[in-house]
């Protein structure tokens, strides 16, 4: 199966460089490219490609602007924010804009095209760095919300998401709780399903966002 890459970027040369880095994967394909962020939600609309990577500072819509308007549309499409400017604030409105990962445009190539890979496939693209950020956003007092456990969910399922949020994969979660990986793949799909997640980066935002495991917890 070819993933389906959409590039939104203001500026050419990144561009071109990021078309050429992906264009040399036989299971990639850049199928368009955007110079700001309202282009950018017209091709997505036209093209529905798997990812799209987004800039954020572009001319008049900007990305983050642009990732909430195409994901308002239609939440089959995985978009990576990427940009140069290493921001909390960029970071934690692009994960609530809806954004299934965060990318500094200094990362490798290799991590460029990993990236692509694991949103599409519904991982979590979020590093250690970024998952620490998440962490340290509410691991103070004024910003901790209450401890709540979603009423939605069973004691295995409610088992997972902690395991989610604390940056488990689907071989680390089978396990510490003694489970099948295909067993455990099923409990990740009706969590995000229940909760209404767009995916496993959700279940961490969300984990944090509510309550559901506390920082050092």
């Amino acid at each position: 199966m070819t993933l389906r890459v959409v590039l939104a970027d203001d500026q050419d040369l990144v561009r071109a460089g990021f078309r050429v880095i992906l264009g040399a994967e036989p299971d990639i394909e850049v199928v368009g490219e955007a110079g700001d962020g309202q282009a950018a939600v017209e091709l997505a609309r036209e093209l529905t490609p798997d990812v799209v990577l987004m800039d954020v500072q572009m001319p008049g819509v900007d990305g983050l602007e642009a990732t909430r308007r195409i994901l308002g549309e239609t939440g089959a499409i995985k978009i990576v924010i990427l940009t140069t400017f290493d921001r909390e604030d960029y970071l934690f409105e692009a994960l609530r804009a809806g954004a299934s990962g965060f990318l500094l445009k200094n990362a490798s190539p290799e991590d460029l095209v990993e990236s692509v890979r694991i949103v599409a496939r519904g991982d979590a693209l979020l590093s250690p760095e970024v998952t620490r950020r998440v962490i340290a956003r509410f691991s103070t007092p004024e910003t901790r919300p209450p401890e709540r456990r979603p009423p939605e969910l069973t004691d295995r399922e409610f088992e997972v998401l902690v395991q989610l949020a604390r940056g488990a994969s689907n071989a680390e979660i089978a396990k510490e709780l003694f489970l099948g990986e295909t067993t455990v793949k099923t409990h990740v799909s009706r969590v995000l399903t229940k909760l209404g997640l767009r995916d496993r980066t959700h279940a961490v935002v969300f984990a944090y966002e509510n309550g559901v495991v506390s920082p050092g917890g």
